[in-house]
This record gives structure tokens, C-alpha cells and sequence, in this order.
């Protein structure tokens, strides 16, 4: 008896948690529950931010877009609409958007915050109508307009503590970023470190780590330092400095933080804006995708690179990552290169289903790129839900264009290979 209670107390617990996800389209979205991994790839249209809340509650938000309109209104007309609508910047809205999952966990802060790399769409860009923080001499906008309501226990960037690789990081919104480091430090205790690839020790589950051994966060790359695959092992893949005319010399989207999260048989990749295709006339050194694909293989989920730009997910990259699903992160209209989306779509380079989910697509982008009627969704918040045990996901896109959003698609099982 006891031996069979044993075996049927886990197959109630995987058909509850079914039970759970999958929910019916209108409906709100179930909370978070204890053993599952959610990621939230969040629609603003002005950057990239995704939200994670791990099997033990443990989150961590990678990224935090916002840009603005006031300084390049001639670009305007390339992004696509802000979602949920212009009258707040896009920190507001993640604010808005994770607090209501910050309390599903329990939580007061957020415990790990990563900046894949220092630009606006990734960490937010300061204007002259940026607000003043109540913490410090710096202003409000991305990041650490979000560190304003809600604390962040450990930050993690490619540059920490002198931000000189390759040349020293000296603009106005470093400056901003740095002088709120050295606040939040002071005034909330908070902690700064290096992002070190290799490791596989600085991100871990805060709560109940022995309760999920089969889940980690692998750090890949970052600085174009790369891990091997083997051990803790990683090599320079980019040349010394010493080797390059500053004109050659990694430009920032190159030097973007990469990481792996593998739960059981679920792997999911990110990996900021690094190229795979290097820019014409410039050396294959540039391309960091084959480097990564090669040590990590094949995953279930990946985030587009650099929003699908054409110097995105080269044929190797693609071909050995293989996922399932594909996330996509868009706020202007030439996300994704039309080329890169063929790439995606290949069977010849690998064979299977795939869906492709995308948080926007501008109307422009439509008229370019063929067959983007095969996308899974174009519109919507991308919730990645992970089964306990990682075994399967589903992917659940909900509105954006309100608050509290429900469920406009629901899409899966997967089952993880």
C-alpha cells in the first residue's frame, strides 16, 4: 500500500498541476505554484525584460527595455505601438506587471537582476525628463526605475567594477547606472558582481535548492569569454585588444551576458544581442553563436538574438539549438530580418515542428518578411510555464493591451526531449 501511495502521489501531482495550466482562453492566467518555472517574456514595445519565477520562488528579471521617444522622434515610426498603451514609460509597466507575481511568491524584492548589456532597450535610457530618484543622485528609467518600487537583492552585469572592456563605459546613462549601483548599495544593502561565464554557481535557487537538484543556471558568455562545455572551463573567443585597431574592437551587443536555465529535461537560452553573422568585410571571430551552440546543443526554448536582426541566429546556431519554440522580442520593424525568419522556418535545417511566438510585429515588417502568417502568436505577454519535474511546458500568450490581462492562446503541451 504504502509502496503504491508512493507511486500515484506524483502522477496526481503532474495531472493537478495540468489542471492548472491549462486553463481556457478569457480566463486570467493561474497563479504560480510551488515546483513550477515560469518565464514571462514581457510586451512593452520599447526593449526586452523577461521575468522568471523559479520551482522555489526564487525570481530573477533579465533585462529591463525602455526606450523613449523624445530623443530620436525619427525613428518613431519603426517601433511598434507601446504596450500596454504610451501613457506610462515601459519600467512602469514591468513594475505594474510583476508586482501581482512578486506576491503569488511571497516576495518583498526581486532577487537577481541581470543587464545582458548597456543599451537603452535593454536597461533603460535616461533623458532630460527622466525622474529624479528618491534614493540617490540618479535618474529613473528601466532598471533602476524599477529598483525605485521594488527592491533587487543582486545584480549581475558584464562590466562590474570598472566597466573598461574593451574601452571605458563613460556615457550619460553609465554614468546614471553606476551612481545608482553605488546608492542602492549604500542605502538598500543591495550586491553588484561580475557576470562569470563559466559558472554555474552565481545564480541558484535562494529558498529550497535540495528540494530541485536537476535545475541550474549556467552562465555562457559574456565579454566574448565563453564557456567550453566542459567543467568550469571557458576560452576567449575574441582576440586581445592588443591584436585590434579600435575601430575593431567588440562593439556592446557583442559583449552581451548569455546564459542557460535547465530544469530536468527543459533547457531555455538567452542571450542578449550577440551576433552570429559577422558585419561585412569584419573577421568570423565576430560570430559568438557557433561558440555557444557548440557547448549547450540542443534546448527546448531560446530567445531570439539581438531581436532577429540579420546578423542573428546563423544556420549553425539554429540548426544546433533546435528548439521547439522560438521567442521573439519586438519593438521596431525590423524585428525579425526576413532572412532569419526563413532560417527559422527551415526544415533542412533541422526537421520537426516548431512555433515561433512574437511579442509585437509592426505592420511594415508584414509586408517584408513571407509567411509570417506561421507565426504562433504576434501580439501578446509570452508566458513560458514549465511542469513540475520539467518534463513539459506550455507557452500562454495574454493580452497586452490591458492591465490584468487574460489569456488570449494557450499552446501545448510540449513534451521536453
Amino acid at each position: 500500500m504504502k509502496q503504491y501511495i508512493k507511486f500515484i502521489l506524483p502522477v496526481l501531482m503532474i495531472s493537478f498541476s495540468y489542471q492548472i495550466i491549462a486553463q481556457n482562453v478569457g480566463d486570467k492566467l493561474p497563479e504560480w505554484t510551488h515546483g513550477t518555472l515560469d518565464i514571462h517574456e514581457i510586451s512593452t514595445g520599447r526593449g526586452s525584460s523577461t521575468f522568471f519565477i523559479m520551482p522555489d520562488g526564487t525570481t530573477m528579471l533579465y533585462d529591463v527595455g525602455e526606450v523613449t521617444e523624445i530623443t530620436d522622434p525619427k525613428r518613431v515610426p519603426r517601433y511598434v505601438d507601446a504596450k500596454p498603451d504610451s501613457t506610462r514609460a515601459a519600467g512602469e509597466w514591468i513594475i505594474r506587471y510583476i508586482e501581482p507575481l512578486l506576491k503569488q511568491t511571497r516576495a518583498r524584492q526581486i532577487d537577481y537582476a541581470l543587464i545582458s548589456h548597456f543599451h537603452w532597450d535593454h536597461m533603460g535610457q535616461i533623458t532630460d525628463n527622466s525622474p529624479q530618484s528618491k534614493y540617490g543622485p540618479y535618474k529613473q528609467a528601466g532598471i533602476t526605475r524599477v529598483a525605485e518600487q521594488i527592491p533587487i537583492k543582486t545584480i549581475f552585469d558584464r562590466g562590474w567594477p570598472d566597466y573598461n572592456y574593451p574601452v571605458e563605459q563613460s556615457n550619460p546613462t553609465i554614468l546614471n547606472y553606476r551612481a545608482f549601483l553605488n546608492s542602492q548599495i549604500e542605502t538598500n544593502k543591495m550586491k553588484v558582481a561580475r557576470f562569470q561565464p563559466g559558472s554555474n554557481e552565481q545564480i541558484v535557487l535562494q529558498y529550497k535548492p535540495k528540494d530541485y537538484p536537476g535545475f541550474e543556471v549556467r552562465n555562457l558568455a559574456a565579454n566574448g569569454e565563453v564557456w567550453t562545455g566542459v567543467s568550469n572551463v571557458t576560452r576567449s573567443h575574441y582576440p586581445p585588444l592588443d591584436d585590434l585597431e579600435k575601430e575593431d574592437y567588440p562593439d556592446e551587443n557583442m559583449c552581451s551576458i548569455a546564459l542557460r536555465l535547465s530544469y530536468g529535461k527543459f533547457d531555455y537560452f538567452t542571450g542578449g544581442d550577440i551576433r552570429g553573422i559577422p558585419r561585412i568585410g569584419s573577421a568570423n571571430w565576430q560570430d559568438l553563436e557557433t561558440p555557444i551552440a557548440q557547448a549547450i546543443g540542443p534546448v527546448e526554448v531560446s530567445l531570439l538574438n539581438h531581436h532577429g536582426y540579420i546578423d542573428s541566429q546563423n544556420t549553425f546556431f539554429v540548426s544546433t539549438l533546435r528548439p521547439q519554440v522560438w521567442l521573439l522580442s519586438v519593438w521596431d520593424s525590423a524585428h525579425p530580418s526576413p532572412m532569419v525568419y526563413k532560417r527559422l522556418l527551415s526544415e533542412e535545417l533541422y526537421p520537426g515542428p516548431r512555433d515561433i511566438f512574437s511579442t509585437g510585429m509592426h505592420e511594415a515588417n508584414k509586408l517584408v518578411a513571407v509567411g509570417l502568417d506561421k507565426l504562433a502568436s504576434d501580439q501578446g505577454h509570452i508566458v513560458l510555464r514549465v511542469a513540475p519535474g520539467g518534463n513539459t511546458f506550455q507557452i500562454i500568450v495574454l493580452d497586452d493591451n490591458v492591465e490584468n490581462s487574460k489569456i488570449k492562446s494557450i499552446h501545448g503541451p510540449y513534451n521536453c526531449r
